[in-house]
């Protein structure tokens, strides 16, 4: 008897606890452990550029964007030495605006 209580002690305490050191359990990671740009979290566009499906210029292209919006960096993507893609996001107020609008795509650097 005094075993099984004992049992039940310990498994109820690793099932309150262990849970906690988990991704989905609360405990985040610092941000320096992910791998965020160092320089850069968001971008301002200076004229109007093309965002794109996936970064490749032959990619469909999703919407022209206007010189002054904010956009978010997700990643970066090198193709080559040359060739730079940035996978973006426009800011939006996601309970006003269109459930349908098209908030994230590729920007050739």
């Amino acid at each position: 008897m005094i075993n099984n209580l004992i049992k039940n002690f310990c498994l109820i305490t690793f099932a309150l606890i262990a849970p906690i050191t988990l991704p989905a359990g609360g405990i985040q990671k610092s941000l320096n452990q992910n791998k965020f740009p160092h320089n850069t979290n968001e971008i301002i566009l200076s004229s109007n550029a093309s965002l794109y499906s996936c970064p490749e210029i032959n990619a469909k292209e999703l919407l022209v964007l206007d010189a002054g919006i904010t956009l978010s960096v997700l990643r970066n993507w090198k193709v080559n030495k040359n060739e730079t893609w940035v996978r973006v996001e426009l800011a939006s107020n996601k309970f006003l605006d269109d459930p349908n609008k098209i908030l994230k795509g590729w920007l050739k650097m």
